[in-house]
This record gives structure tokens, sequence and C-alpha cells, in this order.
């Protein structure tokens, strides 16, 4: 069913259609041009203008000079000395013996740092492990032992984890600790004996980039998936993989420009403020790729901290923030917001969880930005669908139509029969932003990848114009007496009632029923909701069987991973005391 329009859109809005746009766009000699090559043996359509390689890329930012590319605190390094930095580890990983192919694994906070290591061992050929910062000992352990890294670049907060648990690592040589606090044991050394603190890069000398023959479907990530079952698994990407989300981005924004019927301008640099983890593809991927290659500023904080934000925002002039819709709530709904000058946000743009309509009217009404989303998972390496602007507000329950090099289909159960337009299935995607699979886990590979395509275990349907809804993942969906109830619809009415800023809905076990929906609700500032009230609300708007049978508040906002999912199995324990109640 689809959402009402969130404002009075003109009339004669949209200017063109998804195919004229489409059509304008991507002509022979356009940047958006779109060429056919075979990728693992699948016919497949890409960016023919995508950068070929991180090496290249890296490369080519140093054209943008002395404009600062990283903050952080007082570290301000401008993308020259990125660049020095960048060609000087990479000489001391080839000094080190490290070759394509080699994995190399990152485990730290979103600091200047990161984006050194990670360009440097790419631009060399070996694989780069980003890990998930805020796992234990035991799970980076885990990364580590699965990937095979020859070396680890970490944080003094890790080095710290590491010590403390001692973890075996038999196959890891080295250990690179940045900004270590205290005398380093064993196999560890100083990342800053090698190239500096960061504000030592722009006095780095202009040494000679290493140069190695790279392809564009070579090997490039492992980039773990956050499953909550069993050990997350590794998804194996290439160049290719995060070079075509630039286009894909740029594409976008095009996209939704021609939809408004104004011309395409050039990209300018634009300051984005990144709250969260460059580990995920997300912050990696959807966004620092696309400021290196527009030569924007980007700023990182150590952690999340709402009152920082805005100062940030207001000091730094941020055209655009965001991440996650939690991050969003709390800009809007923070008592202290009118002390800020956030006049310079441009957009709001989130993705990596489902966001309520109510939000997407908030941002626009309430920051005069555009709201922005997506689709995309670990194993798209970010972007395959995108929405923004009026195409937002219009359809707010939509995650948008694919860009021009994905497809998507909605399959049946069956992995065979595909679903019509507007029923609910399976989402299956397809584009040169799909990964190779999972490293060295041939069985799960050959079970989620499928001639090109990728099962994303996603619940969704597509309406007659191509525009996304996800509805559920496959494993959330409550079924209750056989009736199935899809958490974004419940949550997204508990999102529109004015006391609700963060909320989710767990199925919680019933003797004959099998499961009933119950609901976890986090309230505005100030504001106050009951039980009842909230489940007269929800009734008032959806079928009786969608009502929380119960509903716990929580004074904090719900626990989430680091990709912005709410973890819904920590919440079954608020509702123990209602299992096998009758109903």
């Amino acid at each position: 069913m689809q959402t009402e329009p969130l404002i009075s859109l003109d009339p004669s809005w949209p200017k063109v259609t998804l195919p004229q746009a489409e059509a304008l766009l991507t002509p022979a000699g356009s940047k958006f041009e779109i060429e056919t090559v075979d990728i693992r043996g699948v016919p497949t359509r890409t960016w023919k203008n995508a950068p070929p390689s991180l090496a290249w890329l890296i490369q080519a930012s140093r054209a943008h000079g002395e404009n600062v590319f990283t903050v952080y605190e007082d570290e301000r390094v401008t993308f020259e000395a990125n660049y020095r930095a960048v060609a000087h580890l990479a000489t001391k990983l080839q000094e080190m013996g490290v070759v394509a192919g080699d994995r190399v694994a990152l485990a730290m906070r979103n600091l200047p740092e990161w984006p050194v290591i990670f360009f440097a061992a790419a631009s060399i050929g070996a694989i780069v492990v980003p890990l998930n910062a805020w796992w234990t000992a035991g799970e980076l352990e885990y990364g580590i032992d699965d990937s095979g890294a020859r070396l680890l670049f970490v944080d003094d907060e890790r080095y710290q984890r590491f010590v403390e648990a001692k973890p075996a690592l038999p196959a890891l040589e080295k250990m690179i600790v940045a900004r270590a606090s205290g005398t380093l044991e064993g196999r560890a050394e100083r990342l800053e004996d090698l190239i500096g603190t960061p504000h030592d890069y722009a006095s780095l000398p202009d040494i000679p980039f290493p140069q190695v023959a790279i392809a564009p479907d070579d090997d490039a990530t492992i980039f773990y998936t956050s499953g909550t079952t069993g050990n997350p698994k590794g998804a194996l990407g290439t160049h290719r993989n995060l070079m075509t989300n630039i286009l894909s981005g740029g594409y976008a924004g095009a996209r939704a420009m021609l939809r408004r019927g104004e011309a395409v301008p050039d990209p300018i640099p634009r300051t984005m403020l990144i709250v969260i983890p460059l580990f995920h593809v997300t912050a990696c991927s959807a966004s620092l790729m696309g400021v290196i290659a527009t030569g924007s500023k980007v700023i990182f904080m150590r952690k999340w901290d709402v009152i920082r934000a805005m100062e940030l925002i207001e000091s730094e002039k941020v055209n655009v923030t965001g991440g996650v819709p939690t991050i969003a709530w709390q800009l809007i709904e923070h008592p202290e917001r009118h002390k800020y000058d956030l006049s310079s946000i441009e957009a709001i743009a989130y993705g990596g969880a489902p966001s309520a309509p109510e939000l997407v009217r908030r941002i626009h009404e309430e920051f005069g930005a555009l709201p922005g989303n997506g689709w995309g998972m670990t194993e798209t390496m970010a972007t395959v669908t995108s929405h923004s602007a009026e195409d937002y507000l219009n359809r707010p329950t939509s995650a948008g139509p694919p860009v021009a090099v994905a497809d998507l289909k909605i399959m049946d159960d069956d992995g065979v029969t595909e679903m019509p337009v507007g029923e609910v299935g399976e989402l299956w995607a397809r584009g040169p932003m799909i990964v190779k699979g999972y490293w060295n886990k041939p069985e799960a590979t050959a079970e989620t990848f499928v001639d090109g395509w990728v099962r994303t275990g996603d619940l969704a349907r597509l309406d007659d114009e191509g525009f996304l809804f996800v509805v559920d993942r496959a494993k959330d969906m409550i079924i209750r007496g056989g009736e199935n109830i899809y958490s974004s619809e419940v949550e997204n009415v508990l999102y529109a009632h004015p006391a609700v800023t963060d909320c989710a809905l767990i199925g919680i076990p019933h003797r004959t029923l099998g499961e009933e929906p119950a609901a976890v609700v986090h309230l505005a500032p100030g504001m106050e909701a009951s039980e009842a009230e909230l489940q007269a609300w929800v009734r008032s708007k959806l079928a009786v069987f969608k009502t929380p049978v119960a509903i716990r508040f929580v004074a904090e906002t719900l626990p989430r991973n680091a990709n912005g999912k709410i973890l819904k199995k920590d919440l079954k324990a608020l509702f123990e005391d209602r299992v096998g109640v009758p109903a």
C-alpha cells in the first residue's frame, strides 16, 4: 500500500520518468555511460567511467591538493598529505613482504590513519580486512584467523584489548599500533615509527607511488557481515565493487535533479560528518569513496555525541550527515538544538536500517534539508537503490529505485518463481556492486549467490515503477496464527506517534498462536505515553492482530550493532513474563 506523500508536491513533478532520466544520463560519451562486461561469467552492466581500482583513486585524489580531506579534533589532513602518507605506508608494506592477495586486517576507531592504512594495503594488491572495532578480543581473533591476515593495524584501545586477552593468533606476523599509550610487547610496533602522526603527513618526502597491476575485479576487501546466528561471514569484495558506488551515488543525485526539472551541475566539494564506523560498507564504500572522488571534507568523531555533533555542524559548516535513522532522530529531538546554527545542513541520509515516514517529514520541515536513504547490504558493498528529495517525500516508506546498473526481482520461496508487481517475496539483487562470495565458505556462497544474483534474505515488494519497499527481514517476520506481521509496518505507525522516538517490534512465543507481536519503545525527551495509549494508536491504523500485545518502555535508545540494525534478540528478555500468556 502506497503511503500518502508527506508534502504537497508541484503538480508537474516529476518532470521526467525514471526511464527518461536514465536515457538522458547514460548515452555514449556521458559521465554515466553504461557498458556490459563479463564478471565471473555473467554479462553485467557497469559504469564505463568508474575508476578501475582503489590505487587509481587515491593517486587521482592528489589533484585535490591542499583541500582538507579528514578532520579529527585538532588534526586536519589535506589530500596531498594523505596521499604522501599512503605512498609511504604502501612502500613500507612492500618492504615487509606484503604482496598481492595477502590479507591486512584493520581494527580501529574512525581516525585519520584509517583511510591511510586502507588505501596503502589495497594499492599494492593486498586484501584489506576492516574488522568491527566493537568486537571483543575473541571476536577479533576469529576475524583475524578466518581471513588469514598476516598483519594487523589497531589503535591503542584495540591493542590493550589484545594484551589483556592474549589471543594466540599463530598466523599473525606483526601488529602495528596507532596512538599507543605505552610500551609495546612482542610482535607489535608503532605506526608513527613508519609514517609519523597525522600532523606529520604533510612533511613526508614526495616518493614514487608503488605501481602494482590491479584489475577491476581483483580482490580488494573482506567485510564481515553482522550475522545474528553463528560466526559472521567475510564478504569478499573487489575494486569494482567499491568504485561502482562513486558513480552510483552521482547518478542518483543527478536523477533527482532531472526529476525536479533542473540541470545537473558538476560535482562540488561538500563537508560530511561521518559518524558510523568505517568498517561498515555504508561509511567506507558509499560515503568515503565519494568524498575522495569529489575532493570533499570528512569529519570524524571519536564516538557519537549529539551535542558534539551539533557543535561540529556549526563550526565546520557541515552539509551532509546521517548514517542511521537514530542519529537523525537525536538531532531532531534534542532539546538544545535551537542553541546551534545547523543551517548548513543540506541533506541527512541514512541506510542500514528502515526509517519511519515521520522522520522523512521532520527532516524536511525542521531542517529544510532533503532526506535520503537507500538499500544495500554488506554483500552488495552498499548502494543498490537510492532514494532522495521529492521521490523520497512522495514515497516515504520506499527505499527507492535501483541505480541504472542494478537489477532487482522478487522471488517466491522456491527460489525459481518470480513474483508479480506488488507481491511480497524475497528480494534478489544483481549488478557490478555484488561481491564475489563469502571468504572460504563455498557452501554458503553457493546458497546465497546464484548466477550473478544475491539472495538477500529481505522480504520486499516492487511497485509498478520499480521502487523498492523492504517490509522485513525474513527471519524477523512475525507469524501470528498463520497471519504475517511485518515489523516495519507496525514500527512506522509507532514512530508516527509524537511521543515515540525509537521502537522495535519483536515476536514472542505463544503456545497456540506460535508467536505474537510485542514492542519496545523509547520516548522522546519530556514526552509521555502509556502502553494502552500506544496500543490504541496502532489499533486505530492497522488490523487488530498487528497490535502489540505488550509494550515495554526503555530509558535509552535501543541497542544496535555497528551497522545501525537493532539487536532484537537482546530485547526478548523484556517479555519473559509474557511467554505462553493466553490470547
